[in-house]
């Protein structure tokens, strides 16, 4: 999958909030290169650690909390 369809599905999961999905992406990219486990089943050894946020959270492997819908 290319990055822009990628990047649409985590937008949805957001409300399409590119600031929200920012902060989420590299507050997980850290996360990661500190050392925790990635969610996703697939080979992760080649990607960069913000390709493995944002497809987490594409796939609704990683909820951010205090994400309020808009109306």
């Amino acid at each position: 999958m290319r990055l822009e369809e990628r990047m649409a599905k985590a937008l949805e999961k957001v409300s399409n909030d590119r600031y929200i999905l920012a902060l989420a992406v590299g507050q997980r990219a850290n996360d990661l290169s500190k050392g925790a486990k990635p969610l996703l089943e697939q080979n992760t050894l080649n990607m960069k650690y913000a390709d493995i946020a944002i497809d987490e959270i594409a796939s609704g492997l990683l909820k951010i909390e205090g994400l309020v819908p808009k109306e």
